[in-house]
């Protein structure tokens, strides 16, 4: 069936209405397998973090369509407001991002103690503090 409306297009735009007839091949498989769990259910099993970037991504992802139906019904989005939500979506995603990556940095444990440990003033034993003061007191 893709070849029958392939022939009614002209040349020029065949190989991009193909590649956007995958893409919403792909995106229906997606969506498919979101909604084949509960968001309850999938949110239960993710961390705060991971639960995060659900939200954000199914934000995004239905702002981004949102924003293609827009230009397939003539409209600019580029002066609707769901390119100021788009953008408020991104930041929100670069904040997560961040706190990633600020978390993958974690502290090595062992060195951090040792580290600790050598810094740390050290009393000398009694009878060491008492031979070098009465050798002070000889001179």
């Amino acid at each position: 069936m893709a070849e029958e409306i392939n022939e009614d297009y002209p040349a020029e735009i065949r190989e991009y209405l193909s590649a956007f007839e995958n893409s919403i091949g792909a995106i229906d498989d997606m969506l498919k397998t979101m909604m084949s769990v509960s968001r309850n259910e999938l949110l239960q099993k993710l961390d705060p973090r991971e639960q995060a970037k659900v939200d954000l991504v199914s934000a995004y992802t239905l702002n981004s369509m949102f924003w293609v139906y827009l230009a397939t019904q003539g409209v600019n989005p580029m002066e609707h407001p769901v390119k100021q939500e788009l953008e408020r979506i991104r930041v929100y995603m670069n904040r997560v991002k961040e706190i990633t990556d600020k978390k993958a940095a974690k502290l090595d444990n062992g060195a951090a103690s040792r580290f600790v440990k050598n810094a740390l003033w050290e009393p000398k034993p009694k009878n060491a503090s008492k031979v070098a003061s009465k050798g002070k007191s000889k001179k």
